[in-house]
């Protein structure tokens, strides 16, 4: 006897919702690394670096659209970035929706 399991929209919908979890984290772990890297800089070690790389290159792109809209506060350098308290809420508002539209 064979059983097969189906997918349905409840399971699309936690793992949508697991995919929003997991950008959240990856944008804070973002915020910590530019705190790191402000006071200290990242020692070129090949597995944090590409770490760190992935981090960066996973969530800076959706960043970068916040960035061109509102400046660092106190000006380039030592500025207080809010692009991803910006992006955090954006993504907070729009995760419950999309995902209930999944659900059904």
């Amino acid at each position: 006897m064979i059983l097969a399991a189906a997918i349905d929209r409840v399971d699309v919908a936690n793992y949508v919702d697991a995919l929003f979890d997991v950008f959240v984290i990856l944008i804070i772990v973002r915020i910590i690394l530019g705190w790191v890297q402000m006071f200290r800089p990242i020692p070129y070690i090949m597995p944090l670096r590409a770490t760190v790389g992935f981090v960066e290159e996973s969530v800076d792109p959706y960043l970068n659209i916040f960035r061109r809209w509102i400046p660092p506060l106190g000006g380039p350098g030592m500025g207080l970035d809010l692009s991803p308290m910006i992006g955090l809420l954006l993504l907070f508002l729009i995760q419950g929706p999309i995902v209930n539209a999944i659900a059904g």
